[in-house]
Parts: structure tokens; C-alpha cells; sequence
């Protein structure tokens, strides 16, 4: 699955063009690297996301192409 639509299906980031934007902003890494939007995401990822001085951190548990908006925080763990 494709970078963009991973966050927005997991509900980390609301809509799949803020995203976009993000990734090719530069403020989006994938184990530690730069990663575009059309990245394929895979179990296992560390994906960070810089908005201002805010960093987040999520691991990649589960990769699913629809989800309710209960099963949503089953998709990632988030890395304190």
C-alpha cells in the first residue's frame, strides 16, 4: 500500500493530500530515510512524521486497504 494511503487509512494523518504534501515536503522518513508518497509501506516500517517541532513516531503493525474507524489504532504502535 502506498505511503499516503496508509496514513490516511490509519488515521494518523486525516486526509490522503495533507499527506502527499507531507511526504514530498520532505517531512515524512521510512526507517530512517526520506520517503515519497508512493512509497509501499510494508510490517515492520518506522514511520516518522515531523509537523513543526513535533516528531512522531509509529511502527507498522498491520497493512489493510480498508478499516473501521475503531480497528484504525490496530494498523500501528505508536514509539514514544
Amino acid at each position: 500500500m502506498r505511503l499516503d494511503k496508509y496514513l490516511k487509512v490509519s488515521r494518523i494523518i486525516k486526509r490522503r493530500t495533507v499527506a502527499n504534501d507531507a511526504a514530498d515536503a520532505g517531512r515524512v522518513t521510512v526507517n530512517g530515510k526520506p520517503a515519497k508518497a508512493s512509497y509501499e509501506v510494508k510490517v515492520g516500517d518506522v514511520i516518522e512524521i515531523r509537523f513543526g517541532e513535533k516528531l512522531s513516531k509509529y511502527e507498522v503493525l498491520n497493512v489493510q486497504d480498508n478499516v473501521g474507524k475503531a480497528a484504525a489504532n490496530d494498523l500501528y504502535r505508536a514509539i514514544p
